[in-house]
């Protein structure tokens, strides 16, 4: 398994505005997009940023900690390899979209984290959340 980067950061905070105003005014960070439960933003590198409110229902597993993303250079030989040293994901199959897979696990400090990388999976249907 290799780890080539931190591919995303995300939080679920109740400090919603407070923090899409620090990712957009004191760090400058660029504004890709905004719905009513998040807003989304992009570092120099392509790494995408994302802040959910607090009232955001389907976020509720990140708890109160920033979720960060392994990327790794292949997304079947990384999960195997988690699967195999007994880390639990959170949820039993991958989401999927546009070539890429996604997962996020619990590590043994308690947080929730999650790899993400090309779909290299044996073909199966597309799923996104």
């Amino acid at each position: 398994m290799k780890v080539l980067s931190l591919g995303w950061l995300g939080v679920r905070t109740a400090q919603f505005e407070a923090m899409s105003a620090f990712y957009r005014d004191v760090l400058g960070l660029e504004k890709i997009g905004e719905d009513s439960s998040s807003s989304r933003f992009l570092l120099a590198d392509q790494t995408e940023v994302h802040v959910y409110g607090g009232f955001d229902e389907f976020h509720t597993f990140f708890g109160s900690a920033p979720v960060v993303a392994f990327q790794v250079e292949s997304f079947r030989e990384a999960q195997t390899r988690m699967l195999e040293s007994g880390i639990a994901f959170l949820y039993p199959e991958p989401q999927r979209h546009a070539g890429r897979a996604w997962q996020h696990f619990r590590a043994p400090d308690g947080n929730v984290y999650e790899i993400m990388g090309p779909d290299d999976l044996a073909d199966g249907p597309d799923s996104s959340f």
